[in-house]
């Protein structure tokens, strides 16, 4: 893959199914967390109504009258016990840290452009020991718009001081790869989340199953 960014300056990662394959531990702790609030769902029924950032979904899921602070704790609880359920089964996807040397081989930038905030963020990146890898990190606590607007990738490039089109997106969901794609970036889509017809209708460049092609 490292021969089809030759034309690349930066290179940025989504983080979610991107660097660790954890989405379904996601959809799990919300499940537990919302039983434990006497709202039970089947995957299913969570799945038809997993849209927006954590806080469009709390207030979806506990009511819009909610206060700022109130939605800001249910959320920190939820994502706690997502790390805790994920925790003993926390690595990267197949491949991830030799493809990162090469691309630092290749003086590639290397940028994060995440939803998740600074202890997700911090609970994979210092988990994997994958922190010092990265020259920009940006999170969801950072931008007012989330995917599928293109803000966190546009603010990635901005602190990457590189030109959207000089850079390259690797993402696995829908909504990330349209984020990009309105962000004027091309994509490279990852298949843990989503088939890779899926992707390339989306307007990926191509898919990998992981980082060791």
């Amino acid at each position: 893959m490292i021969n089809k960014l030759q034309n690349k300056q930066g290179v940025i990662f989504d983080m979610d199914g991107t660097l660790v394959d954890n989405i379904p531990y996601h959809q799990a702790a919300w499940i537990q967390f919302l039983a434990q609030h006497a709202i039970h769902l089947s995957p299913h029924e969570f799945h038809a109504q997993n849209h927006g950032n954590i806080d469009t979904m709390i207030r979806h899921f506990f009511g819009n009258t909610l206060s700022d602070y109130a939605v800001k704790k249910l959320g920190q609880d939820k994502e706690a016990l997502y790390r805790t359920l994920y925790k003993p089964f926390l690595k990267e996807i197949a491949g991830l840290t030799p493809f990162l040397h090469q691309l630092k081989k290749q003086h590639l930038k290397i940028g994060l452009g995440t939803m998740g905030d600074t202890p997700n963020i911090d609970f994979i990146l210092n988990g994997l020991h994958l922190k010092p890898h990265f020259d920009v990190i940006t999170g969801g606590h950072e931008v007012t718009r989330g995917k599928p607007h293109g803000e966190i990738f546009i603010k990635t490039c901005q602190e990457m001081q590189l030109a959207p089109r000089a850079c390259v997106v690797i993402e696995d969901s829908l909504g990330g790869v349209q984020a990009a794609l309105h962000a004027g970036i091309e994509v490279i889509g990852i298949t843990t989340s989503h088939s890779a017809s899926e992707l390339m209708q989306e307007g990926c460049l191509f898919t990998i199953h992981d980082f060791s092609m």
